[in-house]
């Protein structure tokens, strides 16, 4: 499916984002990096069903699992108008965009990764994380057990003193502080153009299981 030509494609892009070139190229960007990654998450279909039938896997060019490549330059510096990487996300059935419980894969020639978890969840979702941390921790650390045997790292934003209302004192002080809670296990580029690739992140995504399920908990959703 992705193949040293999809890597190709996305260094070239990185030496000519502009609009022109890419428009120039375009079927460049559909053979070796669109039409991959679609095949990638129709392959992936069945798998994310198995590890729970809330999750979704949308082969569309847009609205469904992949993230588009036009990068959002409005408050950002970097005005390049695309994306240098591939994001896919299989996220819940009932979310309404990209900060809410997923899978997820990321490929770029800097780094390629496999992960789960919810990045930048919105206020009232955060504090219903955290509060559900505070109340139910078990479940949460042997979660952490979990991934942290499995080789992935808990990473993200964190504030820098104690959210409002929890005390500095906290057994889990630090896991309340997250702003987001993604879990990420780096694979190589030998690793994503492999044909063992959709078996590699269907045995990964299996040890976020209990993650997401955790995540999905404290969110009143269903898992």
């Amino acid at each position: 499916m992705f193949s040293q030509q999809s890597f190709d494609f996305l260094a070239l892009l990185t030496a000519n984002n502009d609009r022109e070139w890419f428009k120039t190229n375009q079927s460049q960007y559909e053979d070796n990096v669109r039409t991959p990654a679609l095949k990638f998450i129709e392959a992936m279909q069945g798998p994310i069903l198995t590890l729970s039938p809330r999750f979704t896997a949308i082969p569309k060019k847009v609205g469904g699992s992949l993230m588009r490549p036009q990068r959002d330059s409005r408050f950002s510096k970097d005005k390049t108008p695309y994306k240098t990487n591939v994001g896919i996300q299989f996220r819940h059935f009932q979310a309404k965009d990209v900060h809410a419980p997923g899978f997820y894969v990321h490929v770029a020639n800097d780094e390629c990764f496999i992960a789960a978890g919810i990045w930048h969840p919105e206020s009232q979702a955060l504090n219903a994380i955290r509060h559900c941390i505070d109340e139910n921790p078990n479940g949460y650390k042997k979660a952490l057990v979990t991934l942290k045997q499995a080789g992935f790292e808990l990473t993200g934003d964190s504030l820098i003193r104690p959210p409002r209302g929890f005390d500095s004192q906290h057994p889990l002080i630090d896991e309340l502080k997250r702003k987001d809670f993604i879990a990420i296990k780096p694979v190589t580029i030998e690793q994503v153009c492999s044909e063992n690739f959709i078996d590699l992140c269907t045995k990964e995504f299996e040890q976020t299981r209990s993650l997401m399920a955790y995540l999905c908990f404290a969110l009143s959703l269903d898992f």
